[in-house]
């Protein structure tokens, strides 16, 4: 009886040791750190970027923003330019922004342009767009459902990639912008003028934090990197977001990217205290 009775002690011990076990391993990995989404900074960000891309702070009124040729010149024309991170007609994005919108949203105002814009994809051509287009995408930014397709996009294409590719090589919050703002202007992709091109001429001359590198000295030598690509382009000769935005946050240690921020882009002054109001 003695021993029938420690035997059930035993195995009841042994299945308590199980499960707890079982549920060791169950347990979910440590959520990776918020970074640039958090949203406060994730509006710094946008913000940032509007104020190189649209010489604005206010980057919530550009979803209805659209300009042909804003290259102003035929060897790098990407026909038209819209949204709040510069959808294009010839580079894909704004195809896949209008292919996304229409599934959620069928019976919308850039619905009939869907197999124009598939046809002028990976040209600069406007044949079939024009005004009435550009007075369609307008219309379109007063719903809601577009607005909400351009972040989706937005997210999907540019600023998810750039943020967990920083966070990948050890990098705050400033450097997950720089990263982000490299990839709105340039494209994903390896070749030397693309993201990833920019990113493999940096490490080669400094390694990020995850390689045990510093972080500044990284940040520096991955900015030389992106200057070097926009002057590799005509309509990117002026630097001044780099040069006078970007290393000013990196010189002043600013890693968390932390307001209140003062810069210059193209001559303009920009003060940011807090996150944009608006829509």
């Amino acid at each position: 009886m003695v021993n029938s009775t420690l035997r059930l002690v035993v195995i009841g011990f042994l299945a308590v040791l199980a499960g707890l076990a079982s549920a060791a391993d169950k347990e979910p990995e440590a959520a990776k750190p918020a970074g640039l989404r958090d949203p406060a900074k994730k509006d710094i960000a946008m913000q940032l970027v509007s104020c190189a891309e649209n010489s604005s702070l206010d980057w919530k009124a550009q979803y209805g923003y659209i300009e042909y040729n804003v290259e102003k010149n035929e060897k790098e024309n990407r026909g038209y330019t819209a949204g709040i991170i510069g959808f294009t007609s010839r580079t894909h994005d704004m195809l896949e922004l209008v292919r996304y919108y229409v599934k959620i949203a069928p019976d919308n105002a850039l619905a009939p342009y869907l197999p124009v814009l598939e046809k002028v994809d990976g040209t600069p051509s406007k044949q079939g767009l024009g005004k009435a287009f550009e007075k369609a995408w307008k219309a379109a930014a007063e719903d809601q459902k577009f607005r909400v397709a351009q972040d989706h996009e937005r997210d999907r294409v540019y600023f998810d990639p750039a943020v967990d590719q920083a966070q990948a090589d050890g990098l705050h919050e400033l450097g997950q912008f720089l990263y982000y703002d490299a990839i709105v202007m340039h494209g994903p992709g390896d070749d030397r003028n693309s993201f990833g091109g920019i990113r493999a001429r940096a490490m080669k001359a400094a390694k990020p934090p995850a390689e045990g590198g510093d972080e500044q000295a990284y940040l520096m030598a991955y900015l030389d990197a992106r200057k070097a690509a926009m002057k590799a382009e005509e309509g990117h000769q002026d630097t001044s977001r780099v040069d006078t935005m970007q290393r000013k946050f990196v010189r002043a240690g600013n890693l968390r990217l932390e307001p209140p921020l003062e810069f210059e882009v193209y001559g303009d002054k920009y003060k940011i205290d807090l996150p944009s109001p608006g829509k």
